[in-house]
């Protein structure tokens, strides 16, 4: 319990505060008796994993079980989305586990990061202890200050991986279903969230998806965005929340990314129709 960890961290700085740096054994039992407290104040293991498994299951079951991943994909069936459950179920199982393994790896991190302030404040403390007022709050709050940013730290990774879930989720179905292009979504107009300048930028630009069929057949070309590979794709970087919502059809491009040839077949299709 974190209780139990300031109670601990409470002793060990008077203790030092008191005596000092007057021999290696005092500061690594205290080390010691440190680290058990802060793995103790963590939330169990399995809790974690049940969150992580509610959250991943929840957004599985929203964008794939509901169907609502289509917003990003409008000309895509959900006959398409059933017939790719398979290896979207594989990705939520492999996101679920990355995000998993991150957390351990921060928690591992957090409690080398308490040894490590410990035992550079302690063996400051020259033999004798101190008596400056206000030393023990002082390295108190600079000794516990991994344990404190932890739970901050988890939800962001919760949400970081959440981001990256759907961004992999979307390129699945774009991949398997022949998008030939992207506009991209920025989330710059949400109150509150720290956008990136050029991903601001990136709004409502078409980019075209290199070597798709419509290319291959010289209706399309690429357009004054570029290329989608060109750039970093959604949730790539670190609280992206930006999305791409693709395109299957020359219908839905912009005429600067269309060829004569495609411009020739768009009327001949809706000659075809108005016959």
């Amino acid at each position: 319990m974190t209780a139990n960890f300031y109670t601990v961290l409470k002793q060990a700085v008077s203790d030092l505060i008191e005596h000092g740096f007057d021999s290696t054994e005092r500061v690594a039992d205290w080390v010691r008796r440190l680290k058990a407290a802060s793995r103790e104040a963590l939330m169990p293991e399995h809790e974690m994993e049940e969150q992580l498994r509610k959250a991943f299951d929840g957004d599985y079951e929203r964008l794939i079980g509901d169907f609502g991943i289509l917003k990003y994909h409008p000309e895509v069936s959900r006959f398409t989305v059933e017939r790719l459950k398979p290896q979207l179920r594989a990705e939520h199982d492999r996101r679920r586990i990355a995000a998993r393994n991150l957390i351990k790896l921060n928690r591992t991190a957090m409690v080398e990061k308490i040894d490590q302030k410990f035992s550079g404040w302690a063996s400051s403390i020259p033999p004798g202890g101190i008596r400056e007022p206000g030393a023990r709050k002082k390295a108190k709050d600079q000794i516990r200050s991994p344990l404190k940013s932890l739970p901050f730290q988890e939800r962001r990774v919760f949400i970081d991986q959440s981001h990256k879930f759907v961004a992999n989720l979307n390129n699945i179905i774009a991949t398997d279903a022949g998008a030939i292009a992207a506009e991209w979504h920025s989330r710059f107009r949400v109150p509150g969230y720290q956008y990136r300048e050029d991903h601001k930028d990136r709004d409502g630009r078409i980019y075209a998806i290199r070597g798709n069929w419509a290319m291959d057949k010289g209706l399309m070309k690429v357009g004054s965005a570029g290329y989608l590979d060109e750039i970093t794709q959604p949730g790539q970087e670190v609280f992206c929340r930006c999305t791409n919502h693709f395109l299957y059809s020359l219908r839905r491009l912009p005429q600067e990314m269309l060829t004569e040839k495609g411009r020739s077949e768009l009327q001949r299709v809706a000659a075809a129709i108005g016959g």
